[in-house]
């Protein structure tokens, strides 16, 4: 089996890198790491990449007088690593239409909200603000509109009564690392095809890679 290569870009301590990386372990996922890229040169999770034997790369965005040779640069790293697929795990710089479209149908994003509900920041604020008994996790292509590309994958949590931002988003980030090594695996196995605004699976998926987590206990 012929896996994809993929590059993890993180600005911190990539939690969700982690994720990814324990889950391409496996000889049978349809992907594998080859580099994890950050834009902050003492990001905790190069250090964990690093580790794990995996390449890494620094390009730092404070080097740079534009967004464009920073972006260029980028592009020249992952082009240097035959690079076919992207992930985004807490990448904290806004990309360019160039380089989204660059990259149109093999870049994905975990969002921390049922999109297209809360797109943008402070998500679980926003959720407990609005009273809503259900929050979760999406993982979807990147488009250059802000957290609008087609949906991958989904995972709901219940919203309780005592829940604050951060126990909210705790046991979010937990649905997080379940979808998003899921979702890779759908994408680089060929089995999601986009179809417009849409995410289609050209058939069953294996167990375990649905397009929608198991639904979370909502009885409490």
């Amino acid at each position: 089996m012929s896996r994809k290569r993929v590059a993890i870009l993180i600005s911190g301590r990539g939690s969700n890198m982690r994720a990814l990386i324990a889950a391409a372990k496996d000889e049978k996922f349809p992907a594998e790491i080859a580099l994890v890229l950050s834009n902050v040169a003492d990001a905790g999770g190069l250090d964990f990449a690093h580790g794990e034997g995996i390449a890494t790369a620094v390009v730092d965005h404070k080097a740079f007088a534009s967004r464009e040779n920073f972006e260029r640069a980028v592009q020249a790293a992952l082009e240097a690593k035959n690079i076919e697929l992207v992930c985004l795990a807490g990448f904290m710089r806004l990309l360019s239409p160039w380089f989204v479209e660059n990259w149109r149908g093999r870049m994905l994003n975990v969002h921390p909200a049922l999109l297209p509900s809360y797109r943008g920041l402070h998500t679980h604020e926003r959720a407990l603000a609005d009273g809503v008994k259900i929050h979760g996790a999406t993982v979807h292509f990147v488009v250059p509109e802000m957290d609008a590309g087609p949906i991958v994958a989904q995972a709901a949590v219940a919203v309780r009564g005592d829940d604050t931002p951060e126990i909210l988003g705790a046991r979010v980030l937990e649905q997080e690392h379940v979808i998003y090594p899921r979702a890779l695996a759908l994408v680089a196995s060929g089995a999601a095809l986009v179809e417009g605004a849409r995410v289609r699976l050209a058939e069953e998926p294996a167990p375990g890679l649905a397009l929608v987590s198991p639904a979370a206990d909502f009885s409490r």
